[in-house]
């Protein structure tokens, strides 16, 4: 276990290093190539995204995917250390990406390599390391969705401090143009375009879509940019902004549009890149398993590439959510540890639910859930 962690810390801070933002993860990619390579891995690679499978592959068997991403957002402004300089210090790995999802991705990998060779499997493991997640690229995981074996339930590596996210909201975003008059700014009769911006924002900020007694909010929606205007004395015609969505099963994309078109006076082009909720049984093989070894179950705010898979999903990972995208981003080194470890107990107390028939197991869940 010791080795499987200290290669793990390496391989994170050598990931450090390397910028990998969404859409430039080729160099981050022949890293994680270079690594599965050296230790007798075969690897596929399309665009900068690398998959793989365990040595001893049985086509009977139901394949389990283990997967996480490489790229990450760019490091915000109130960074104090270099986001590329890997840092221990106190028992944290500083870095843009240890946390997010860093710590996640080197503990799937380090968890792929326990089982690699083992021959007495009740299952397959596709190992993928994916791109553009952050951006929800068409160049990430979904696109090699179908080429990759016909899978029976993922595991997404994010920060959730190991918890089992057995359920996630989707994310969609909006881009919004308020049109004005554009005029001199000493003229009375200007029709301002960011004033008129202001009023659809402060309804985004303040409208809240009705739910259910006690349940969570169902819809989230965040104005995260604006731009407007050219010079100091000049009313700008345009004020562009942006709107994070974030939603759950309540309500549909077309609900959450409509509303928003009831309710508003600017333009809106919804983004084609829109991730679904997603959510597992609690009674899936995987999800008892977890619960079994003592890990809880939450819904999560966040979305992930989850939004992409059509099989029964769980997202769990070392880190804390909290962190994700913060200056001076961390993660414990304990987590790391602590995350290859619980990840192979989860993997290895599955055994029992697909000792007598792994296939048709999987299949009879599948059949009556889905």
């Amino acid at each position: 276990m010791k080795m499987l962690y200290d290669q793990a810390i390496i391989l994170l801070e050598n990931l450090i290093s390397i910028r990998s933002f969404s859409g430039e993860e080729s160099i981050a990619a022949a890293e994680v190539e270079h690594f599965l390579k050296a230790h007798s891995v075969t690897t596929i690679r399309k665009f900068n995204n690398i998959w793989c499978y365990n040595k001893y592959f049985g086509q009977k068997k139901p394949t389990i995917l283990l997967n996480s991403h490489l790229d990450t957002v760019r490091p915000n402004s109130q960074y104090r250390n270099d986001p590329f300089e890997p840092l221990i210090k106190e028992g944290k790995l500083y870095g843009l990406g240890s946390n997010d999802a860093g710590g996640a991705l080197v503990s799937l990998i380090s968890t792929f390599m326990h089982f690699y060779e083992r021959k007495d499997l009740p299952f397959n493991l596709c190992l993928a390391v994916t791109a553009e997640e952050e951006n929800a690229g068409r160049k990430g995981i979904r696109c090699i969705l179908k080429d990759l074996m016909p899978i029976a339930f993922a595991i997404v590596g994010e920060p959730t401090n190991m918890d089992l996210a057995i359920a996630e909201k989707g994310a969609m975003v909006l881009d919004c143009v308020s049109t004005g008059r554009f005029c001199h700014a000493s003229r009375d009769e200007s029709d301002n375009a960011i004033y008129k911006a202001i009023t659809d924002i402060h309804w985004f900020s303040t409208f809240v879509f009705p739910t259910e007694p006690d349940r969570p909010q169902a819809v989230k929606m965040t104005v995260t940019e604006i731009r407007a205007g050219l010079q100091h004395n000049a009313v700008p015609g345009e004020c562009s902004f942006t709107v994070d969505i974030r939603f759950d099963h309540s309500y549909t994309t077309k609900e959450i549009l409509n509303t928003i078109k009831n309710h508003t006076f600017c333009d809106t082009i919804l983004r084609h890149n829109v991730l679904l909720p997603s959510s597992i049984d609690l009674l899936h093989p995987v999800v008892k398993t977890g619960i079994a070894i003592g890990r809880k179950t939450y819904l999560s705010a966040s979305s992930s590439d989850q939004g992409w898979l059509h099989v029964p999903s769980l997202k769990m990972g070392p880190g804390d959510p909290a962190r994700a995208q913060t200056a001076d981003e961390y993660i414990y080194l304990s987590e790391i540890s602590e995350g290859i470890a619980i990840y192979i107990d989860l993997l290895e107390s599955i055994f029992p639910y697909l000792a007598n028939n792994p296939v048709l197991n999987i299949q009879a869940y599948q059949s009556q859930h889905h």
